[in-house]
């Protein structure tokens, strides 16, 4: 298997195994044994399942058993498929998130919504490695970059989306494991973190007839052999 973007070893961190299937498919190693670990496989790709818990959990336990093989990873990626807002992404496309965020970790009260930011619990926010960041932009100029969202509950209504939207202006994309998987990552300094996403469906009032998946899933792959060298 050839490397990801030239780094010596790397993470990526799916939520589900047909998202995985695909991302090993574009790095030309389709059938690989799902829950392998090879010690020092150059790309080793994990599906974590849904939510910001099971990524944080599933990542830190990869991260650990690579370091304790004295071969830990230089880069982790959440890549899988994910809602757009529309206007900003199109459906079957592709983004780079500049920065992932939990979109609704935070408090309600009457004055509206506050973020852990706000309330000084914490962070919301990771940013992608700036390094990474540049290298994933100049391999997919088409790509577009801007902040994706993390949330635990996808938004389906437009009363969700226009609230979501308000509090987010310029957010791109919305899925639900990239600032756990940033969050797990974060706690090896030496990896660089960044998120892919392509496009499935509009964020907003919930249609399933509308979603394409398939198209999202192609793209995700050909993403992946682009990165590698494979699309070239």
């Amino acid at each position: 298997m050839r490397r990801f973007l030239g780094y010596e070893r790397a993470l990526i961190v799916t939520a589900v195994e047909v998202e995985r299937a695909e991302v090993l498919g574009g790095l030309g190693a389709d059938g690989q044994a799902p829950d392998a670990l090879e010690a020092g496989a150059p790309v080793v790709v994990v599906a974590c399942g849904v939510g910001p818990a099971a990524a944080a959990a599933v990542t830190s336990q990869f991260m650990t058993m690579a370091m304790r093989q004295g071969a830990p990873f230089d880069v982790v990626v959440s890549a899988g498929i994910a809602g757009g807002f529309a206007g900003r992404v199109e459906i079957g496309g592709l983004v780079v998130a500049t920065e992932s965020i939990a979109a609704d970790l935070g408090a309600e009260g009457p004055d509206g919504y506050q973020s852990v930011d706000d309330l000084g619990f914490g962070t919301s926010r990771h940013d992608a490695d700036p390094a990474l960041l540049r290298q994933l932009r100049q391999a997919l100029p088409e790509a577009v970059g801007g902040p994706v969202l993390t949330v635990s509950t996808v938004t389906g209504t437009a009363h969700s989306k226009e609230l979501i939207e308000k509090r987010h202006p310029d957010a791109v994309a919305e899925a639900m494991e990239g600032f756990g998987v940033a969050t797990a990552a974060r706690l090896w300094p030496a990896a660089a973190f960044g998120e892919i996403r392509t496009i499935s469906n509009a964020v907003g009032p919930r249609d399933r007839a509308a979603w394409r998946i398939p198209q999202a899933l192609a793209t995700l792959r050909e993403t992946f052999a682009i990165l590698t060298g494979r699309g070239l």
